[in-house]
């Protein structure tokens, strides 16, 4: 489970990059039941916070990237990101945005993994990431789909040193990668990398790419709300047996993520 103690390596903030902040505000507000925070004036809002029953859950900014996707970018919490970009560049990967610091709150970094999966690091200063996870309307599991689960398991494991338990998927569905941070026990998963063919990794063009999982309180009902507000489903909503209800969803952009109503106890 993911906490807010956020340990190196544990995910600890998440930011939506997209074409239209006013419509992306408003279908996850829709959807998840977030208020969002503007930190701009006026009709051109650039960018703010999300919130859920007042604690930050995610943030939210202006699509500025040319030829980039809107898609929703995670972070792992490091205690130094000048050393982990130059871990990243030691296993082969790319510095996209080099380690920067913001007013104070924290230093970032973000990357591509050598296949082309993007990622994102802070270095905590007063702000340590999102205050809300793993309730409903909070961020849950984060997960991978990469054509190389064993390329992705060198590369993440040398950067951020963690630690993976493979496990079956029911009816021959091949494996999934289990995904904890160093030191901690098995019940601290944070989340999972899972092998698909580049055809079947279309949003990107073949890429590998990250995407987070909220919890929510009934899986239909928010996928019926997707659809309402003029989203799509991609798959389900399907029963996982030890896992909860899920479905895989696509906002107004396109931006992927996976809404999960977990299994009791």
């Amino acid at each position: 489970m993911i906490t807010t103690e956020f340990v190196p390596g544990s995910p600890c903030w998440l930011d939506l990059g997209a074409p239209d902040v006013s419509a992306a505000a408003a279908f996850y507000s829709a959807v998840l039941g977030w208020e969002y925070e503007s930190m701009g004036e006026g009709e051109e809002m650039e960018g703010g916070m999300f919130r859920k029953d007042g604690k930050i859950v995610a943030g939210l900014g202006k699509l500025t990237e040319e030829g980039a996707r809107s898609a929703w970018m995670i972070y792992y919490s490091v205690a130094d990101a000048d050393a982990t970009t130059r871990a990243v560049e030691s296993a082969g990967g790319t510095v996209r945005v080099a380690p920067t610091d913001l007013d104070g709150w924290g230093r970032m970094a973000q990357y591509s993994d050598p296949l082309g999966g993007q990622f994102a690091v802070w270095q905590p200063g007063t702000s340590k990431g999102v205050d809300l996870v793993d309730e409903p309307g909070s961020l849950s599991w984060t997960e991978l789909y990469t054509s190389d689960a064993a390329a992705a398991k060198a590369f993440y494991g040398g950067v951020f040193d963690w630690r993976f338990s493979d496990m079956e998927l029911p009816g021959g569905g091949g494996s999934y990668t289990l995904i904890t941070p160093a030191g901690l026990p098995e019940e601290r998963m944070q989340g999972g990398l899972m092998e698909l063919p580049e055809e079947h990794l279309a949003l990107t063009g073949g890429r590998p790419y990250w995407h987070p999982v909220f919890a929510v309180a009934d899986c239909d009902a928010a996928v019926a709300r997707v659809s309402e507000n003029g989203g799509s489903v991609q798959m389900g909503p399907a029963d996982v047996e030890g896992v909860g209800r899920l479905a895989v969803c696509l906002d107004r952009s396109n931006a992927d993520f996976v809404v999960l109503t977990p299994v009791e106890g």
